[in-house]
Order: structure tokens, then C-alpha cells, then sequence
């Protein structure tokens, strides 16, 4: 064995020692950083997940005040009704046809709120094809006779059925022909 250096220590005229401890401090430097990236990240982690837990408190906060106060709107464009209602009947000596004049105007005024908040009747025409998610069959009759009417058609409508944004709350109810 000689007593040269070796080939690392040629190049740098350093001492093994002293190449070992450089790179220990490197690598010490590195082990730093990388705790402080890691420290960063854990505290940016907690406050995105404190962000989170915040947005759904406050979701769920609008949901609670959306359903308390859902009906505010309804009950807001009613209230014209009822108004029309009670002053009808404090008219005490109105006759037939201006009671009937009043509750015809007191009518409109409802179907004008329900459509404004989108409650519209189901009122099929006689032979319209009976539909069983929007219509209930009460019962089955003969077709008329002479009648163009198919079976499984609306005869006539004993009460009318009403959707609300699209989906039935309550269904006709009809006679229809029979086959």
C-alpha cells in the first residue's frame, strides 16, 4: 500500500475528514431544508382542511336558512289572497253576482301565485292518452258509443292534478275509456 492519497482527496487537496464533514453538512443542510418544505406543507395542509371544515359549516348554515325560509316566496305572493278573501267577506250586503265577481278575481289572483312559483294544473283534455305519473285512473268506462275516443284515454277529469317545478304533487283524477 502506498501512502498517497486518494484520488478524491488529489483533486481537492482536502483530507478524507474533511470531505466527509463537508458532505455531512450538505446533506445537514438538505435535512434542514426539507423539514422546514415538510413544516410548510403540514401548516398550508391544516388550513386548507380548516378552509374545508369552514366551507361546510357555512354550507350547511344556507341549507338550514334555505329550508326555514323556502316557503317565504309562497307565502309572499298568498298573502294578496287572502287579503281579497277577507275583503270580500266583510262586504255584507253584496249581492250573488258581485260575490261571484270577487271570487272569480280571487281565483286569478291564486292560480297567478301558484304559477309564479311554479305549481301548474293537470288538466287533460278528454281523449288525451292517460298518463299513470301524471294522471289516477278513479275508474274504467265503456267508450262512449259513436265515439273516435281509444281505449286508455282521459273521459273526463273529476279533479285536476297540480306539478310543482315539474314533478306531481298531486295527480289528476280521471275517468278513462275502456278497451
Amino acid at each position: 500500500m502506498s501512502d498517497k492519497p486518494t484520488h478524491a482527496a488529489q483533486e481537492n487537496d482536502l483530507p478524507l475528514d474533511a470531505i466527509a464533514a463537508g458532505a455531512l453538512a450538505e446533506v445537514q443542510a438538505q435535512l434542514a431544508e426539507l423539514k422546514a418544505k415538510n413544516a410548510e406543507l403540514a401548516e398550508q395542509f391544516l388550513r386548507a382542511q380548516a378552509d374545508m371544515q369552514n366551507t361546510r359549516r357555512r354550507a350547511d348554515e344556507d341549507m338550514a336558512k334555505a329550508r326555514r325560509f323556502a316557503i317565504e316566496s309562497f307565502a309572499e305572493s298568498l298573502l294578496p289572497v287572502c287579503d281579497s278573501l277577507q275583503a270580500g267577506l266583510a262586504i255584507h250586503d253584496a249581492s250573488p253576482a258581485q260575490i261571484r265577481e270577487g271570487a272569480e278575481a280571487t281565483l286569478r289572483q291564486l292560480k297567478s301565485a301558484l304559477e309564479r312559483n311554479k305549481v301548474l294544473e293537470i288538466n287533460p283534455e278528454g281523449g288525451a292518452k292517460f298518463d299513470p305519473h301524471q294522471h289516477q285512473a278513479i275508474s274504467v268506462v265503456p267508450r262512449p258509443e259513436g265515439s273516435q275516443q281509444d281505449a286508455g284515454t282521459v273521459v273526463a277529469v273529476l279533479q285536476k292534478g297540480y306539478l310543482i317545478a315539474e314533478r306531481v304533487l298531486r295527480p289528476a283524477l280521471v275517468t278513462v275509456a275502456q278497451g
